[in-house]
């Protein structure tokens, strides 16, 4: 498929967190210390194009839920704030001190360097400035492509996801997801996009997956900076369960897609964690 190729090629990570820095700094960065690829057309606010507004409308038609109810409690925002850098992507708990995000949320392409684990604080329930819960990282759990001793981002489409482990485990009081590697009829995307940085929407429009692509979900989930590690969920009949992390938006002969680390690519390693 056409689409297969693009994407084999095409690495927009880093593009999507929500960040705000002083005048100093420039981003979205180009990236990686050893990128090979950039899609130079995905600049734009809403992820779509140069033009600053394009596909804005179909970010704010998302619906907005109530962070506090169930499933959306489990889902919340990824806080890093420095010295002169603010930002933030979407998480979901997965474990009772286990947060699934991209691996890109974890890194700071402005310095070239990863984030320290407990400068990352995840709020579950985040909703207007409150939260239910919330706790700092300890640790990240990275694709074997990553080592977070390095200033190095290497990970590819498949490889970005990362696992927050939590100092305090709040996935007890808030609850957490299961994950999925079934096909399901529906998929939704849920996240704190940019353009609405305080509130939980949820976009319907993925539809399913559309290419044959290793470990990545293409989809075309109306999404933005600030979705990045949002949970890709499953619509069954038992629920919501998380099918896969959302990474990034890339530009392809069909127009443009989304891109999600499919649960089989790190259901591994949530059970692998200590306690899990």
């Amino acid at each position: 498929m056409e689409w297969t190729v693009k994407l084999a090629a095409a690495v927009t990570v880093g593009m999507l967190a929500w960040t705000q820095v002083d005048a100093q700094e420039r981003v979205p960065d180009a990236g990686m210390l050893d990128v090979r690829d950039f899609v130079p057309d995905l600049d734009g606010v809403c992820g779509l194009g140069q033009t600053m507004s394009a596909g804005c409308d179909a970010i704010r038609e998302r619906e907005i839920v109530d962070a506090a109810a169930e499933p959306w409690r489990a889902v919340g925002r990824v806080n890093f704030a420095g010295m002169r850098t603010r930002q933030h992507c979407t998480g979901t708990l997965v474990a009772e001190d286990v947060v699934l995000t991209a691996a890109h949320c974890l890194y700071s392409f402005a310095r070239k360097a990863w984030m320290k684990p407990g400068s990352v604080t995840f709020v579950a329930g985040f909703q207007r400035g409150t939260g239910l819960a919330v706790s700092r990282g300890v640790r990240f759990v990275l694709n074997p492509a990553e080592d977070a001793a390095t200033r190095d981002f290497r990970s590819r489409s498949h490889q970005d996801w990362a696992l927050l482990v939590l100092e305090e485990p709040i996935g007890a009081e808030v609850g957490y997801l299961d994950l999925t590697g079934e096909s399901a009829d529906a998929y939704v995307l849920a996240g704190y996009a940019g353009v609405r940085p305080n509130v939980l929407s949820v976009a319907h429009d993925c539809g399913a997956p559309r290419a044959d692509l290793s470990g990545v979900l293409v989809q075309s989930c109306s999404a933005m900076p600030g979705d990045s590690g949002g949970p890709l969920l499953a619509v069954g009949d038992d629920g919501y369960t998380v099918a896969g992390v959302f990474s990034s938006i890339v530009g392809g002969p069909s127009g443009t897609a989304s891109l999600a680390v499919a649960a089989g690519e790190f259901s591994e390693a949530v059970a692998g964690i200590s306690g899990h």
